[in-house]
């Protein structure tokens, strides 16, 4: 695969960051002035403080000249995606007040609010931040959300590698005060840099990092968080209770471009094995490394997993060691790890319960029958049970007592809420972006599109006899794979307008990338392109084998060749009744 060569001119967005006085740059003063939105330099700077600033892309179709009408999601940091009742609710309350009535669970294990006013924007994060969340570095070239496996199940291990994703959260936060400035204290910014002995971002420096950087902790045996996919993926090891440390994984990344052949998406390599007491050390020299050496002229290329696949892993690692002063360990042994969705009733091991729920798409709103968002702000308001937020935008409700279960299992039917037991295996392993209206890099549809896409397939699934078979199948508008697509056994990608690239083969454990079957697929043809595929499995496959594992191990130029011949066959028995039919007549 080719890659681009690294220039010396840094790109319009480093610039931004270095003349910003440590993200500040004018914000202040266009917070306040009449405008309904920011200049290029403060859209940038935005997102440093969790913040995008968007216009609905629906309001200006066929309306030439029409002025954009913006406003602004707004994403909050929750390491690991643990929430009290109170935070919970908070959420729920500036969500009806300030944003569009909805909650976006993220596969960050984040809350995303849309729609949000220009003016609402200073009230909305000050109340968060009462309420002990913040939204600095949720965005940016920074590290992101550190995302954990959120079972609350009473184990050692569990607790403990919850503990580290939440020190490696604190320990990477921006250290700049101009997020408190701009949104919590209200006070005059200064312009004036800081005096040069002044250490501000001891880790980020004056120009943060080149691309924006994922880390996600695993459980071992358990890739709910999709580990292969992250800048830095940790998987734990363990003896009994006992942590033991963790695999360090580096230089996964999803984003691509259709049209340009050196973006891609990788998994990340397994480099070596670190203690618990080592991890923040070598989590923190790992960022400083893409750091120093990320591409800063290309923000196409500037994520670290370029870096990777320039260097090799063998020289990355080596950097690292040079830089920590000691070798990493090799890689320990580990379980096969398995994307669980934790979705259902199950026992936490401490006399209570967790209640794992298939929120569709991660969007929590109130539409028809289904009243989602009020059934679970009357369950929370009732029972007080924590939430945890899945990397699958799903929804755990933790701590409830075993007395109690009835009586949330009967307020959510209530609402018009199912269980997961209600739906089908692949409605509950589906996951999408936002894409449009409001995401600016969307092609096409993908929340919006993907249930009747679901809708389709589970009636084919039916059928064909397949509906207790489950696969991963996710959309995305775009090709920057928010929903992580490329690793699903089956995914839809954006190309243009109303049309999809088709990936089939990945592993559902997250362990291998996916292939382009078919390109220009439009939307009402998705699943008619995939039956063929499907009936080919249901006829081939091995005992036990999963649909992505079937179509890798055909491959993609096979499995081509099988459906145009199969549909050359069709067609030319279609010929020969209609010849017969002829004579007869």
């Amino acid at each position: 695969m080719a890659t681009r060569p690294k220039t010396d001119a840094p790109s319009g967005v480093e610039a931004i960051k270095a003349n910003s006085n440590y993200l500040r740059g004018t914000l202040a003063e266009q917070l306040h002035n009449d405008l309904d939105h920011f200049d290029e330099s403060g859209k940038q700077l935005l997102k440093f403080h969790g913040l995008y600033q968007q216009h609905d892309r629906n309001q200006r179709k066929g309306a030439r000249g029409t002025e954009k009408t913006h406003s602004f999601m707004l994403r909050t940091r929750i390491p690991g995606g643990l929430l009290t009742p109170e935070q919970y609710l908070v959420h729920d309350d500036l969500a009806r007040r300030y944003a569009n009535g909805t909650l976006r669970v993220t596969t960050r294990q984040c809350f995303q609010f849309h729609g949000i006013l220009k003016g609402d924007l200073q009230a909305t994060i000050r109340e968060l931040n009462e309420a002990l969340i913040t939204s600095l570095g949720a965005c940016g070239d920074v590290v992101r959300n550190v995302a954990c496996c959120p079972a609350p199940y009473q184990d050692p291990v569990r607790e403990q590698i919850q503990r580290v994703a939440r020190i490696i959260s604190d320990h990477l936060l921006p250290r700049t005060r101009a997020y408190h400035e701009l949104w919590i204290d209200g006070e005059k910014v200064e312009l004036a840099a800081p005096a040069e002995e002044e250490v501000v971002e001891p880790i980020y420096g004056k120009t943060y990092l080149p691309r924006k950087f994922k880390i996600a902790i695993a459980y071992p045996g358990d890739n709910c968080v999709d580990v292969y996919t992250q800048d830095i993926g940790l998987v734990a090891v363990a003896e009994g209770e006992t942590l033991l440390g963790f695999n360090v994984i580096v230089g996964g990344g999803m984003g691509m471009n259709h049209t340009k052949v050196d973006t891609f998406p990788r998994l990340g390599d397994l480099i070596g094995f670190v203690t618990p007491e080592q991890v923040l050390q070598v989590v923190e020299t790992i960022v400083t490394v893409q750091r120093d050496h990320g591409n800063r002229s290309d923000r196409k290329h500037a994520r670290m997993k370029y870096l990777l696949h320039e260097w090799g892993a063998d020289r990355f690692r080596t950097e690292v060691e040079r830089r920590l002063g000691w070798k990493l360990q090799p890689p320990a042994p580990t379980p096969p790890l398995e994307n669980k969705l934790h979705h259902g009733w199950h026992a936490q091991g401490d006399g209570r319960w967790f209640l794992g729920l298939s929120i569709e798409n991660g969007r929590i709103k109130d539409e028809g029958a289904l009243r989602l968002r009020s059934g679970l702000r009357a369950v929370i308001e009732r029972f007080r049970p924590g939430v945890r937020l899945t990397p699958n935008q799903d929804l755990l409700l933790t701590d409830i007592t075993q007395e109690d279960m009835l009586a949330v299992e009967n307020t959510l039917r209530e609402h018009g809420i199912p269980l997961p037991s209600d739906l089908s295996l692949v409605q509950r392993h589906s996951l999408a972006c936002v894409a449009l209206p409001t995401c600016g890099l969307a092609l096409t549809e993908a929340e919006r599109a993907l249930p009747a896409v679901i809708d389709a397939l589970e009636v084919e699934l039916a059928q064909l006899g397949l509906a207790d078979e489950p696969f991963t199948v996710r959309m995305t508008g775009c090709p920057n794979g928010c929903a992580r697509p490329y690793v699903a056994d089956l995914a839809f990608v954006g190309r243009s307008a109303d049309a999809y690239v088709i990936f089939v083969g990945g592993a559902s454990n997250g362990t291998r990338l996916n292939q382009p079957y078919k390109d220009l697929v439009k939307r009402d043809r998705l699943v008619e392109e995939v039956r063929p595929l499907l009936q080919l499995y249901r006829d081939r496959r091995l005992p036990g084998e999963r649909f992505g594992d079937f179509c890798h191990r055909l491959g993609v130029e096979t499995l081509q060749s099988i459906i145009a011949q199969l549909s050359e066959k069709e067609t030319s028995d279609y010929v020969a009744i209609d010849a017969a039919v002829a004579l007869k007549r």
